[in-house]
């Protein structure tokens, strides 16, 4: 496999992730409800980014979740939100 291969393919993967993950949970990430917490979305986005990094860091990963996985999303998703979010 070539790196361009192997790029395109790990893109696609996040990309369909994060898509999957957004129509499941309804944009929350980007544009969250606020019952409890009242941070903004990037606020949120930081503290699920430091949870993500606390499992990798402790070994602690839940089964069936992709740490990695969920941390680049998450990366991806404060990008998008620094940006200005989404409508």
């Amino acid at each position: 496999m070539t790196f361009e291969v192997g790029l395109e393919n790990e893109l696609e993967r996040i990309k369909k992730f994060l898509l999957d993950k957004n129509k499941s949970y309804g944009n929350s990430a980007l544009k969250p409800i606020r019952i409890f917490a009242k941070s903004d979305a990037v606020e949120q986005l930081n503290v699920r980014i430091d949870d993500k990094l606390n499992r990798l860091i402790q070994g602690t990963q839940f089964h069936g979740d992709d740490d990695e996985l969920d941390l680049l999303g998450y990366l991806v998703l404060k990008r998008i939100a620094l940006k200005g979010g989404i409508e």
